[in-house]
């Protein structure tokens, strides 16, 4: 009995700090979606997700649930879908040379950052690793 009110006293817990918080603390939990064969274009962040272009210019990022081997330095890669008609968070990418990526999640985005940003980004994290 004991073990059953710890339970109910948890979970009441967390929902009382969910109804408490503004939907601008809350992570988006939306999980998106492109119809099959609508990719336009894509853009690695490093290793740890995608960027991924959908035919309506719109962007979604998708994590992957580890590092995704060789994606850094991909000039092509494979978009599987399997059995499914759209790409989303259940397909996987296909790294010539390495193996598949799984997605942790995949949601809409405002899209990859200026490149001017990106290589600055990388020039200063070599400096510090430098000093």
């Amino acid at each position: 009995m004991q073990k059953y009110k710890t339970q109910r006293m948890s979970r009441s817990w967390v929902i009382a700090l969910l109804a408490a918080a503004t939907p601008a603390e809350l992570p988006p939990l939306l999980e998106a979606s492109i119809p099959f064969g609508g990719i336009r274009d894509w853009q690695a962040d490093r290793e740890r997700g995608l960027w991924v272009q959908a035919d309506s210019r719109a962007w979604y990022y998708g994590r992957f649930t580890g590092r995704c081997n060789g994606l850094n330095f991909a000039t092509s890669i494979g978009f599987d879908t399997r059995f499914q008609s759209s790409f989303d968070r259940w397909s996987t990418v296909f790294v010539p040379g390495y193996g598949r990526c799984l997605f942790q999640s995949f949601t809409r985005s405002a899209g990859p950052p200026p490149r001017k940003q990106t290589v600055s980004a990388a020039m200063e994290a070599t400096a510090k690793h430098a000093n």
